[in-house]
């Protein structure tokens, strides 16, 4: 009897150790995956990820990963399927809600892209960039309040983020309120994003006569 537990124990031994390499070289396949995609290496990225199912089909992050690459070659239907896959494996993953909204809004589903930005917003109420991205589907739908309220949420919650001001001063210009706007576009500008305000000081506006000339009006 005690021969046969030795025997026993030392076969979970054996399979706790076969597993550890399998569960290493999933950690490399993502990470070299990972390296991959920012390098824009897409297609090598694609594989270390397949690589990784193959270990593990209940990786969650290597589907979500999958579905940016196919997102970023225009693919969204592909990427829709990879990011729900993600989904279903892990039912928390506010990133791939996030990113399964950003999909359908690229397709013009406005409706489901602000019910995936919600669901993302839901699973983690301080995540800036949902409610940022969830503002432009409202500012798509031409519902300006709302658009501002998410952008306001998502520069209260990270102040760093320069898109959100970007964004809210579009809403702004827009809507006619250029001593908003003008200040927000300078404010994402200072936070690395200067495509709009240089475009506008180019056309005339958000210069310091233009800023002069509202603040007497």
């Amino acid at each position: 009897m005690k021969a046969a537990c030795i025997f026993l124990a030392g076969l979970f031994l054996l399979a706790g150790c076969a597993a550890s390499p399998d569960r290493q070289r999933l950690a490399e396949l993502v990470d070299t995956g990972t390296m991959n995609f920012e390098k824009g290496l897409y297609d090598r990225a694609m594989q270390n990820y397949d690589e990784a199912l193959q270990i593990d089909p209940d990786q969650a992050q290597a589907y979500n990963d999958k579905g940016n690459i196919y997102f970023l070659k225009g693919e969204y239907n592909r990427a829709i399927e990879a990011y729900q896959k993600a989904i279903d494996i892990d039912p928390g993953y506010a990133k791939a809600y996030n990113n399964l909204g950003y999909s359908y809004f690229e397709k013009e589903n406005f409706d489901i892209a602000i019910k995936e930005f919600t669901h993302a917003i839901d699973k983690n109420p301080a995540y800036a960039k949902a409610f940022n991205n969830r503002g432009l589907v409202y500012f798509a739908k031409g519902e300006y309040d709302r658009a501002v309220h998410d952008y306001n949420r998502a520069i209260a919650l990270d102040p760093s983020l320069a898109k959100p001001y970007d964004n809210r001063g579009a809403v702004y210009m827009m809507t006619g309120q250029p001593e908003k706007a003008c200040p927000d576009f300078i404010r994402a500008c200072e936070l690395g994003d200067c495509s709009s305000i240089e475009w506008l000081q180019d056309s005339g506006h958000c210069n310091y006569e233009f800023l002069a000339m509202n603040r007497h009006n």
